[in-house]
C-alpha cells in the first residue's frame, strides 16, 4: 500500500515574512518562488503547509 504524495510547489517570496516561516519553507526543502518538491502525505508534512500555507500551492500526486 504506498502513502499520497504532495506536490509543494513555493509561489510567493518569503522577504517580510516571520521567522517561523522562513525556517517552515527551508524545512520543507523549498527557497526559491516555483520550486517544488515532493512530500510524503502525513500530518507533519500537513502542518508544515499549515504554517506557510500562504505561500505555497499543494497539489495530489
Amino acid at each position: 500500500m504506498s502513502e499520497k504524495t504532495l506536490k509543494i510547489t513555493q509561489v510567493r517570496s518569503v522577504i517580510g515574512c516571520t521567522k517561523r516561516q522562513k525556517a517552515t519553507i527551508q524545512a520543507l526543502g523549498l527557497g526559491r518562488p516555483n520550486y517544488s518538491v515532493d512530500r510524503q502525505d502525513n500530518p507533519c508534512t500537513r502542518g508544515q503547509i499549515r504554517v506557510v500555507q500562504h505561500l505555497v500551492k499543494v497539489e495530489e500526486v
